[in-house]
């Protein structure tokens, strides 16, 4: 008899996810209309649609900073409640501690959770390096050039350990020679340090390149769309004819902004 295959349960659940806020006129303004998502052990997930559709709403409410209208995101199957350790966010504005050099503000979460120092900037060095960054341990935020801030802030949610990783367009205010770079580099990181990692992003290109699926949001009120599960090989091409073809397809589903 064959033995039955083990369903793996999902890191991340959403659950008819509902979000909404009130203007200062006291009128209802619906953001996220009612989602059913889940997330694999490992997986990378991105959400892809257009400005202002609730991406980063999204974010916030599976990161515990905002509490959802109705339904129930489970991380690890606990329910979300509030912000947590399981948890590492990356947003598109770095805020590093400017009275803290690069391996201050990787260190600081273990610090503050009590870790020993030798302990903690041995786990530092390690992301540190990982990143690309070493030599630069001394250096202050101001010293620091805007992919390299982001590197930091990238070191600094790993040395959390985290299970979920999520990546709130960090590479959005980088120029674009910087942005491919930084792609590159998180791909690798990825490869190497597997997590969760859900990715925000309004580039198809971004998206494309480090996807393993692509959940499509609508206008807002956000629902989900569609959803691409890329199996192209890592690394990819731009100009791969496959790549090509799906970036032309999401694209056309995608609602144009209000």
């Amino acid at each position: 008899m064959e033995r039955e295959r083990k369903i793996e349960a999902p890191v991340i659940e959403c659950k008819a996810v509902h979000k909404k806020f009130l203007n200062l006129a006291g009128e209802e303004h619906v953001v996220i209309g009612d989602i059913d998502l889940q997330v694999k052990k490992n997986e990378f997930l991105v959400l892809f649609g257009p400005g202002q559709c609730g991406k980063t709403t999204m974010i916030n409410l599976i990161s515990g900073l905002l509490p959802a209208t109705s339904g129930e995101i489970t991380v690890n199957g606990k329910p979300v409640t509030g912000p947590g350790a399981d948890r590492g966010v990356v947003y598109q504005t770095i805020n590093l501690f400017p009275w803290l050099t690069t391996m201050g503000n990787v260190e600081y979460g273990p610090k503050i959770r009590g870790v020993g120092k030798e302990e903690r900037q041995k786990k530092a060095q390690y992301y540190i390096d990982l990143v690309g960054l070493q030599g630069f341990e001394k250096a202050y935020p101001v010293k620091l050039s805007g992919g390299m801030k982001q590197r930091v802030g990238i070191a600094r949610a790993y040395c959390n350990e985290p299970d979920v990783l999520l990546m709130d367009e960090p590479f959005g205010a980088l120029d674009a020679q910087t942005r491919y770079m930084m792609q590159e580099e998180i791909e690798k990181i990825w490869q190497k340090e597997k997590r969760t990692v859900i990715f925000v992003t309004n580039n198809i290109e971004e998206a494309l390149y480090l996807a393993d699926r692509i959940v499509v949001l609508s206008n807002c009120p956000a629902t989900i769309k569609a959803e691409y599960k890329i199996d192209l090989p890592r690394p990819r091409s731009y100009v791969d004819p496959e790549f090509l073809r799906l970036r032309k397809e999401i694209t056309s589903i995608v609602d144009i902004t209000k």
